[in-house]
């Protein structure tokens, strides 16, 4: 992943030289993870409802953490599957159905209409106002078996790493210092972190408009 940042900033380097730099300088290489099979169903098919393109799944979910005085906080987390852009990551305090629903609809009009929503069981996510609503504005919802994380493994996915790569290493004075930081780093996910899925570019890049100056002969 450093190997690809320092790529993208037009440094030319290889990542035996990256890795031996690292080690020199005492920090841990995470371990590789177990890759695991696919469910599949007695008739063939995949449960798992892949995304082809962008706005086909959108999926969500909350993570937790805490301010310093121990109140607690939870981060409502919105992916586009396809694109592995993150669409929202919001601190509150409590959410409630009208509150998811306020979300998803100022993405919408950013966004467009996504055509399947994933999500868990969560009463967030099964609460009728909001499903009524999902369905007026013509999106499917798909919620995974209770118990089965790993049907909703893109979310899963985004929160593990924004777990381990912000949260565990910020302290929250109040909800608004974690709105900022979170906003903070959603950006840098999008713009700057490396996805080895999107051969080593980040899901929506920065780019730098460069205006074009017409010199008059004098």
């Amino acid at each position: 992943m450093v190997t690809q940042m320092l790529r993208n900033q037009g440094e030319h380097i290889n990542h035996k030289k990256v890795e031996r730099i690292w080690r020199e300088e005492g920090l841990k290489v995470p371990k590789k993870q177990i890759k695991r099979r696919r469910l599949w169903l007695s008739d063939g098919s995949c449960i798992r409802l892949r995304a082809l393109y962008k706005n086909h799944v959108w999926s969500y979910d909350f993570l937790e953490d805490k301010t310093t005085d121990g109140k607690k906080l939870r981060i409502l987390n919105i992916i586009d599957e396809s694109t592995h852009e993150c669409l929202a990551s919001i601190p509150r305090r409590s959410w409630r159905n009208n509150d998811v629903i306020e979300v998803l609809a100022n993405l919408i009009i950013i966004n467009g209409i996504p055509e399947y929503l994933r999500s868990d069981n969560g009463a967030e996510f099964t609460a009728k106002a909001l499903i009524k609503w999902l369905d007026e504005v013509g999106i499917q919802t798909t919620f995974i078996e209770p118990g089965s994380p790993w049907e909703n493994g893109y979310i899963e996915s985004f929160n593990a790493r924004m777990r381990a790569e912000f949260l565990n290493g910020e302290l929250f004075g109040n909800l608004y210092e974690a709105t900022v930081l979170t906003s903070r780093w959603k950006d840098h996910y999008n713009t700057f972190r490396p996805h080895s899925s999107l051969g080593g570019k980040p899901p929506a890049p920065q780019t730098t408009l460069i205006k074009q100056i017409s010199l008059s002969a004098s």
